[in-house]
């Protein structure tokens, strides 16, 4: 995800004062967890205390961040948030392309496809991972270029079995999600996602892709290492604290 900062989940608002600015939006639709992203700039202890305080006064229970790397988790940190989740960030060059693979039946997603989308993503993730709707947008919306890729169930049935979003910020790509369906996975679905997203972003002059999963998602991590990604030494931390009336 861009700047490593992740994408938010639903309709942000901003609460801004003097140099702070922070995005706020409810977590997956819950009108309890806020979703807290640093929009610009770093933030200072000082403005999370003050946006926690803010918070406190508006029904929040509690706020959770995006995926933030060690600069920017640290006045989190220091303002009462704790990990939540560790995640490893992978890159890759895209240099030699990717060798061919058997074709699979990869299309263009359509606005059409989103709700199959939304219910395969929810079948692939647990509950704090999953993707709403606006989340969905976000994704699609975090890089200035993105593109929504599907495969479709096998057999005429509705819905489709993979999909994937790729974006594309100058010479940097990342794939943003990706998600086979249980019932259709270790079939090579998620290699033909990763070579088709690197064939497109080679295709636009990208030179490297990034990627970044649970810490404990092995099943994701063997299939980017064996797709060429190398673990960074600096992760993404997701970071939480609850919320008290009047809280700061």
């Amino acid at each position: 995800m861009p700047n490593y900062r992740g994408s938010a989940m639903s309709a942000h608002r901003d609460l801004t004062r003097g140099d702070d600015h922070l995005r706020i939006a409810p977590w997956r639709g819950d009108a309890t967890t806020a979703h807290l992203t640093p929009a610009r700039g770093r933030l200072s202890t000082a403005a999370v205390g003050r946006s926690i305080a803010t918070l406190g006064g508006t029904g929040y229970r509690a706020a959770v961040t995006s995926a933030l790397g060690p600069a920017d988790a640290a006045p989190f940190l220091e303002a009462g948030f704790s990990v939540h989740e560790r995640l490893h960030v992978l890159r890759s060059g895209l240099d030699p392309a990717p060798p061919a693979m058997e074709r699979v039946p990869i299309r263009r997603g359509r606005r059409s496809d989103r709700s199959h989308v939304l219910a395969l993503d929810a079948a692939a993730f647990s509950p704090f991972w999953t993707l709403d709707g606006p989340g969905l947008v976000d994704a699609l919306q975090a890089t200035p270029t993105s593109r929504l890729r599907v495969i479709d169930l096998p057999g005429g049935e509705s819905g489709v079995a993979a999909y994937s979003v790729t974006g594309r910020a100058g010479s940097r790509g990342y794939l943003q999600r990706l998600a086979v369906r249980p019932s259709q996975q270790r079939r090579g679905l998620g290699s033909a996602m990763v070579t088709d997203a690197v064939r497109w972003l080679r295709r636009w002059g990208a030179r490297e892709i990034l990627v970044n999963t649970q810490e404990h998602n092995h099943a994701a991590l063997a299939l980017y290492e064996a797709m060429g990604f190398r673990r960074q030494t600096e992760g993404l931390t997701v970071l939480w604290r609850s919320i008290d009336e009047g809280s700061g």
